[in-house]
Formats: C-alpha cells, structure tokens, sequence
C-alpha cells in the first residue's frame, strides 16, 4: 500500500483491489484466468502524457492510454465543460425529431475542419457503433439508389475495425474471427499494405501499387455490381502501425472511382491530429465517402464516436431515403458533445495538428528511425505520432523470431516495468503519445525505449532464443 502526491493524500491497498477487480470485472480483449494470477496494474492518476499506479509509479503513456488522449491528461477545461452540461442537462435523446444544443453545435465545428464535402454527422458512443453504422448505411445508400444487390464490403487482413458483431467482421483479425462465427456474410479482406512483412525485396513504391490493386482483383473477382464499399484505416493501427507506401492510398482511390464504389476511412485512430492533419486522409491523399471517428473527437475524456457523411451519401438519405432506421441511446449526448466541443477547441487553440505536422511528428521520426541502429530491431518507422518497430532475430539478412517465443510480450515487460507504455503486437512494437508531448519529452521516451531494448536483447540472449 502507498500513498501518492495526488494533493488529496490517497492511499491505495492495491492486493485488495486486485482480488476485488478479479472477483467482479472481466475485462476486454483478456485471459482472465491468468489475470487473476498476476493482479491488475491498477491506474489511479493522469497528468500530461504521464499516469500513475496504485503503487505510486510514474509511467510515460507512449500509447495515450488507447490512442485517444490527444490532449493529455487532467485537462480541467474538459471536467468542467461536462460538470456545466451536468447541472444544465444530463441527457437527452436525439428520437422523435429531438436535438440538443451541444449535438447541434458539434456536428458543425466537426465538418468545419473536415475534409471538403463532408456537411453531416452520425453520432454513435464508439468507434465500433461507428462502423457497424458504415454497414448500415453503405447498404441502405445502395438500396435507395436501385442497386441492392451491392452488399459486399471489402477490408483487409490485420485491420482492425472494432469488436462488435459486425466491426469485428469488417476486421481481419484471425483470432477474432475464430470467436463467434466471423465474419458474417458479404464482407471479404484483401492482404494488407505491409511491405516489411509482405514485399521487402521490392521498392516500397512499387510494392504500394501491387498491394492496392489486390483490391482490384478482388472487385473483379467478385463481380463490380456485388461491391458496396471498401473500407481502410490510413494507417493500420491495433494492426502495428502499418504504414502503407505512399503509392497506395492514391492506387486505391484510382480503382474505387474506376468501379463507382464507396470508400470509408476509419479514422478512428488517425483522426483529429493524430498524423498532423484534422484527418488520415488529408495526409493520405484520398477522397472518402464516410468517416469513421471516436478517440480523439474527446481525447478519451468520455465514450463518443460517429460517422462524417459525405455529400454523395448524405444528399441519397436526405432527399430520397425516408426513415433510417438505426441509432443509438446516446446518439449526440448532450455532456459527450460539450466536451468534444472544449476539445476541438484546444486542438484549435494550440494549434497541436499543426504542431504534430510541423515539429513534433518529425522530430519524432526523426529519433524513433534511429532506433533501427539497435541489434534487435530490423525496421523502425513513424509517421505524425504514431510508430513502430520490428524485433527481429538477425538483422542481414532479416530472420524474424519464432512468434511462439513472445519476444514482443517479454520486451513490453520491461517498458513497464522502467516507466515506459509501449504496446506489444507480436514482435511489433508501438507507440501513440499524446499530441502534447514535447520535444524533450520525445527524447525521454525515445532514451526509455532504448533502455528496454538493451533489457531485452540481454534477456532474449540468456535464454538463448539469439
């Protein structure tokens, strides 16, 4: 048990918190068996880009708790925003021809800095409502329109689109899939835009056309009048921070006009700031019908998320449509949207999109590439601030780790364990930190990250796996 400076003098029996989390809360995404061996690491405190524990530790969150802290944490502008929204209304539904003055106020200051042609959005809780909503709506679009036969929808292999019934099934997560007979019917994936993994003998130029005309293939493959919409993240993020070649995304956008379907961004990890500009893609260089955002919209302050709508879909609903039938409780709540609104409005105000683009996100480019200089890393890469690197057996020629080993798993120990969240996906490692961060503090995370990889290079080397 230990006391933390928290100015209220708190003290935390962090055993018996572990037994109560064990006995009661089943967490997301968990072996909850072995949890309850190990204890959950408890997080009681948030300031800046750093956390606290019960056990009084200061970490660095290199991954903004789960890529949405934009603006970091213990922002009192954002508790306050929702205390007044609190006392003046709580909650209100947006059924039955019903809005609300923040939901209101929201849905503008968000096409105000979206890409052009985007004058709507759906407001749903999640990132994952926010693509079962894409479903829905990409199908009714082409109902309306005459075509109801165009009901496939084509993701990739290793993205990552939520956990619901039908985000999971637009994610190509093989363990996901595995869970609950997924994915359900009309939804394919094509392989994903990873060159380390899939086309390192080639220019990554090249390998970028060859990975977006797999799209292609598969539209013809299928038949064009079968195919509703295709939908990517601008750079794959629980995936590993895949970072496409910059050939791809303008190949991709080439094909989808050429058979007049839907393209869907999912931006919710590399919208509001997140790769230096409002959205992914701005910096990717395509035109997309539907944006898909949560996270960053409050920086995690409270659950949100929604879909921007474009002028081709939402001109089709508005005008010819009648009823669409979906939506959600929470559907622009009042208190969720006051602080979404506080947040854009620091995001405006210091100026940290601009930030990211200009300063911080090649800085961090810069000494986050430098990484790859380590014996056990074989490619390191970032783009805004988001990165990652490849841990790798031997570096000439490539020899990747035996992926039964865990070697990701055993390197993400030791970033807790110095103070340093880096998230483990297999032997690739990842970083998200908040888009406050510093150039001072980039090079205290960058000298963490190195400290644990020589920990973990001493550690693989005694158990003999190098």
């Amino acid at each position: 048990m230990s006391t933390l400076e928290t100015g209220i003098n708190t003290a935390y029996d962090t055993a018996a918190l572990q037994r109560e989390d064990s006995g009661h809360f089943l967490h997301p995404f968990t072996d909850h068996k072995a949890l309850a061996g190990m204890g959950a690491r408890v997080m009681v405190r948030g300031d800046g880009i750093y956390v606290w524990d019960s056990e009084g530790k200061k970490i660095l969150d290199g991954m903004s708790g789960l890529w949405c802290v934009n603006v970091g944490y213990g922002r009192k502008e954002l508790a306050e925003a929702a205390y007044k929204q609190l006392l003046q209304l709580p909650f209100y539904n947006s059924f039955f021809n019903t809005a609300n003055v923040p939901a209101i106020k929201l849905a503008t200051a968000i096409t105000q800095v979206a890409p052009e042609g985007f004058q709507h959005v759906f407001y749903t809780g999640s990132g994952s409502e926010g693509n079962d909503t894409v479903v829905r709506m990409v199908r009714r679009y082409w109902d309306i329109e005459g075509q109801p036969q165009r009901k496939v929808i084509i993701s990739r292999h290793n993205a990552y689109h939520g956990s619901t019934v039908a985000g999971a099934s637009l994610g190509g997560m093989q363990g996901m899939h595995e869970q609950g007979d997924l994915p359900i019917p009309n939804i394919v994936h094509i392989d994903q835009p990873y060159h380390f993994e899939n086309g390192r003998d080639l220019p990554a130029e090249e390998y970028g056309l060859i990975a977006a005309r797999k799209l292609e293939e598969k539209i013809l493959e299928l038949g064009p009048e079968r195919v509703a919409a295709f939908i990517g993240e601008p750079v794959q993020g629980a995936g590993g921070v895949i970072i496409p070649p910059s050939t791809y995304w303008p190949e991709i956008q080439r094909i989808v006009d050429k058979y007049g379907i839907l393209l869907v961004s999912d931006e919710v990890i590399c919208g509001f700031g997140r790769l230096g500009h409002w959205f992914g893609a701005q910096r990717m260089g395509s035109r997309p019908d539907l944006i898909t955002f949560a996270k960053g919209v409050t920086s995690g302050y409270i659950p949100m998320g929604g879909v921007l709508v474009g002028g081709r879909i939402a001109r089709t609903l508005i005008d010819k449509g009648g009823d669409f039938n979906h939506g959600f409780t929470y559907s622009g709540h009042p208190v969720a949207c006051v602080v979404a609104l506080e947040n854009l409005a620091i995001l405006q105000r210091e100026r940290l999109v601009e930030k990211v683009r200009d300063e911080t996100g090649p800085y961090l480019k810069e000494k986050f590439e430098a990484l790859a200089e380590h014996p056990l890393v074989g490619l390191a890469e970032a783009c805004g601030l988001v990165a990652g690197l490849v841990l790798v057996k031997n570096k000439k020629p490539i020899e990747t780790f035996d992926p039964n080993l865990g070697v990701g798993m055993v390197c993400r120990g030791h970033m807790f364990r110095n103070g340093m969240i880096m998230r483990a996906v297999g032997d690739r490692m990842i970083i998200a930190p908040p888009l406050v961060i510093t150039r001072g503090q980039i090079d205290e995370m960058i000298a963490l990250i190195r400290h644990c990889l020589d920990e973990t290079y001493k550690d693989v080397k005694a158990r003999g796996w190098i």
